[in-house]
């Protein structure tokens, strides 16, 4: 029995969803662990395109269990909707396939015209967030005043944390914020409706996980974001409002870290950034703009075009070590397809010295310069190439190089959207 945890290891964006999607043919249970629906997981099956934004990919497998830990924040709304979605496709039509963690908390409109307003207000200095309530809503939960799903299922307590909440939520919208504010009954009635509708898939899902795990079910962890947006690891402020490296993966499920048996991240070829923040390796020019264009570089939430780089393993090594991965998911290798030289970012230089590890300065971060190596690129399409030996010689230098750089075996090449677009080189379920 083997469970793996699934951790971008750059700025997001890196094709988790597919990855996930492709090993959960090896797991009984697919589990989120944090983030909420600013993240979004982009599915191709059968040249068919899902995008999934709460719901775990595992969602499009029959048979495998779908689980929101506690560590993720839910739009009711959204969720519902997402559901509703997948059933029209003929997913979930077995409602046992969907378990919410009665721990997992609320986002509440509050919390998205809040998310809205301070990003307005910021003007030039916005974060880049997604304006989806997401951070507000980590802000409650960590200042106790947060609504968890459980309390939802509770009328009166619901009733009662609402009606304190929408108090003091309205004089800030109000006179701080200078926004309109909300109406309690309203709100109450909605989220009355959504009560009823997301009852039966509620549990405490760290002792069925625990459960599960005791009968020899084999679980993957499905992270969101990437290593260098985590909140407290990442480019802060720009960053998101949770843990995204491996040791979320316990605090957002309630399970022990001796569960996790492989930890693997999944990386670009390049590498790419949505929103605000540094971003040493950025391209700017025909370069970024060819990226850019044969990548499809646009938010699978948003729709926001991606600001595109060359490869950086100065983050890549901060994010193999901050989550201990052991097998390294690289992804969109077809998109360096036509490119003579490819650079790779080995090291930054600031102030006349050259930084190899990962800086928590925003300072250094914001005008580090990149170091680069070059390497031979080639003009062969890889779209159908299955086999690591019949990639073109360059492209499996390439490859070779970067694990010898990150210091981390590359267990998987992908070489398209598509599930069969996969050159598997070894199966975490499998070791």
């Amino acid at each position: 029995m083997a469970n793996v945890a699934i951790i971008g290891a750059q700025w997001g964006d890196e094709g988790k969803g597919k990855i996930v999607d492709l090993f959960t043919d090896d797991a009984d249970i697919v589990v989120r662990f944090q983030g909420g629906n600013n993240a979004g997981h982009t599915l191709v099956v059968d040249g068919k395109k899902t995008v999934l934004h709460l719901i775990p990919s595992g969602a499009l497998h029959p048979n495998k269990l779908c689980v929101i830990g506690n560590g993720v924040v839910v739009d009711p709304e959204v969720l519902l909707e997402e559901i509703t979605a997948l059933k029209r496709q003929g997913h979930f039509m077995d409602d046992a396939q969907l378990r919410i963690s009665e721990e997992a908390h609320l986002i509440m409109p509050y919390h998205k015209a809040i998310d809205q307003a301070r990003e307005r207000l910021r003007g030039e200095g916005m974060i880049g967030t997604t304006g989806r309530g997401i951070g507000p809503a980590y802000e409650d939960k960590v200042a106790r005043v947060g609504i968890r799903v459980i309390d939802l299922l509770e009328e009166e307590t619901f009733q009662e944390k609402l009606q304190r909440n929408i108090e003091e939520k309205n004089i800030y919208l109000k006179a701080i914020l200078k926004e309109k504010t909300l109406d309690f009954n309203k709100l109450h009635d909605s989220y009355s409706v959504y009560r009823e509708k997301l009852r039966s898939y509620v549990t405490d899902t760290s002792l069925l996980l625990d459960r599960e795990m005791r009968a020899g079910k084999q679980v993957l962890f499905e992270g969101a974001q990437g290593t260098l947006l985590d909140v407290d690891h990442g480019t802060y402020p720009f960053v998101t409002s949770s843990n995204t490296v491996a040791g979320g993966v316990c605090s957002g499920t309630g399970v022990g870290p001796r569960h996790i048996h492989q930890i693997i991240g999944i990386s670009k070829a390049y590498a790419t950034r949505v929103g605000s923040g540094p971003f040493p390796t950025e391209i700017h020019g025909p370069e970024g703009e060819t990226l850019k264009r044969e990548g499809f570089e646009f938010g699978a939430t948003t729709g926001r075009p991606r600001r595109c780089g060359w490869f950086d393993a100065v983050g890549v090594r901060h994010a193999v070590r901050m989550s201990g991965i052991t097998g390294i998911a690289l992804t969109k290798l077809d998109v360096l397809t036509g490119f003579k030289k490819i650079p790779i970012c080995t090291a930054y230089r600031y102030d006349g010295k050259v930084v190899h590890d990962f800086p928590a300065s925003l300072k250094i971060m914001q005008h580090a310069q990149p170091v680069y190596e070059q390497m031979e690129g080639w003009d062969k399409p890889l779209d159908d190439v299955r086999k690591f030996s019949d990639l073109p010689a360059q492209a499996q230098k390439y490859v070779r190089r970067l694990e010898e750089i990150v210091e981390t075996e590359i267990i998987l090449v992908s070489v398209g959207p598509g599930r069969d677009q996969t050159i598997l080189l070894k199966n975490p379920f499998h070791t």
